[in-house]
């Protein structure tokens, strides 16, 4: 069902107009409709069974029949076998028996940052169609050699920015900005706040089922570490650790909040950017971070507790003198600033006096499909996100999260990153995508895969 008036105007905090501001939607194709026969639902591989992939089979089990998992974890896999799959599906600790499999059709990438380019660039060879959690890659290098694949296997690949697929805030905020409702734009900020710091995390027996190796993987060797919390024992995000969840804030995995709730708000801001005709890519970032731990040549010189930037503010510039700015210290959101006027949008606010404009001036019919690529929408993000990516299964459209537009903004992640860690401005050139005058942080585009686990076939 689409999505309702009243709820949008709820969440513009704009009750007043809701007689007014027209929410246009196509009755949508939902996909439980195509999906019915059984023949016809999708099987699914599933790499990585954390919390993640929890919501997310959840979000697609109307349509989907999950038949394999594979998982470092043998615990997780077990329990994530016994929920949502009754059992029945196969369950692997190497995911490259799933990508051997001729009947699944999907393969879904739950995995740590770091292991989400291998799986994914291997599936795409063994022509599987991917959707994989955001952010897509851990370098940018790393994203250069997925928009390659892709293109050269005609793969479906959607990215879990589900934020895309938000017919309540996001997509009315980009159809408002599409409309040139706003003007130029000038301005556009992404505030995604920061990463925890930790104490010292001892080192700690891995435990059993885990295969501590294996969930490395391409990463530098490193000692598993544990700290519990007395007080929070039993919460997954509470728990100090450099495995399950806490992953997020060592750079050896991770790019902590720059790439975390980066891939979220950076992805809205340049795609407004996009909309707003800035099609050009950035020529360089400047600004600061605080870090919990001290670096040398960008490079933690403490290994025994979390290291990504807890505070930090960066600018990135645009030909023609537009600015994005990333920062931690104001309200959780996008704010996009233009000639004609600026809108605040985040997960349940859309506000700005463009907003309160519709009661009088209405967006015209088809705006919003229009910013969705003209694809089924769904009233749930999440749900829609999948049934967006579904919808482009069969019929081999570009998914509203395609490789190639979300890599254009993460590349800005990873710029504000490298920087951060070198504590120094970047200049950047966009068609080349390399850093210029400075060779240091310009190796740092890619990072070593461990003996053992390099990309197969990535020259293919």
């Amino acid at each position: 069902m689409p999505a309702t008036r009243r709820g949008f105007l709820a969440s513009c905090g704009t009750t007043a107009a809701a007689a007014a501001i027209p929410y246009f939607f196509s009755t949508p194709r939902t996909l439980g409709d195509e999906t019915k026969a059984k023949n016809d639902r999708i099987t699914v591989g599933l790499i990585g069974s954390g919390s993640i992939a929890k919501a997310n089979i959840n979000a697609a089990k109307d349509w989907i029949d999950l038949v394999a998992i594979a998982d470092v974890d043998a615990d997780r896999a077990d329990q994530f076998n016994a929920k949502f799959a009754d059992g029945k599906a196969a369950v692997h600790s190497d995911y490259r028996h799933i990508l051997e499999r001729k009947d699944i059709d999907v393969v879904h990438v739950a995995t740590p940052d770091h292991w989400h380019t291998k799986p994914v660039v291997e599936a795409m060879l063994a022509g599987k169609d991917v959707y994989c959690e955001k952010p897509l890659t851990l370098t940018i290098d790393e994203g250069k050699l997925i928009r390659k694949i892709q293109k050269q296997t005609g793969r479906i690949v959607q990215v879990g920015t589900q934020q895309r697929s938000d017919f309540e805030h996001f997509i009315p905020a980009m159809a408002i900005v599409a409309e040139g409702r706003l003007g130029r734009i000038k301005k556009v900020q992404a505030a995604i706040g920061a990463a925890p710091s930790s104490p010292s995390i001892p080192v700690a027996d891995v435990p059993k089922g885990l295969n501590w190796d294996r969930w490395l993987g391409p990463a530098p060797v490193a000692e598993y570490r544990f700290l519990t919390d007395p007080e929070t024992a039993g919460k997954e995000t509470q728990q100090k650790t450099n495995c399950h969840y806490g992953f997020r804030w060592w750079y050896e995995y991770s790019g902590g909040k720059l790439t975390d709730w980066g891939a979220h708000h950076v992805d809205i801001a340049t795609w407004a950017l996009m909309l707003n005709g800035q099609t050009a890519g950035p020529t360089g970032i400047s600004g600061s971070a605080v870090h919990p731990v001290a670096f040398k040549d960008g490079v933690p010189v403490e290994r025994d507790r979390y290291n990504t930037a807890t505070s930090f503010l960066f600018k990135v510039d645009f030909p023609g003198g537009t600015q994005m700015v990333i920062r931690d210290d104001t309200e959780n959101g996008v704010l996009i600033e233009g000639e004609k006027g600026s809108i605040f949008v985040a997960r349940k606010k859309l506000a700005g006096a463009p907003v309160d404009a519709l009661k009088d001036d209405p967006l015209p019919e088809g705006a919003l499909q229009r910013v969705y690529k003209n694809l089924p929408m769904q009233d749930n993000e999440r749900k829609g996100h999948w049934a967006n990516f579904f919808h482009c299964v069969k019929t081999r459209q570009e998914p509203i999260s395609d490789v190639h537009s979300h890599m254009k903004m993460l590349n800005i992640c990873h710029l504000a990153g490298i920087s951060a860690r070198l504590g120094r401005p970047l200049a950047w050139n966009d068609a080349g995508e390399r850093i210029t005058g400075d060779d240091q942080a310009d190796a740092m585009l890619s990072r070593p895969y461990r003996k053992g686990y390099e990309i197969e076939h990535a020259s293919s």
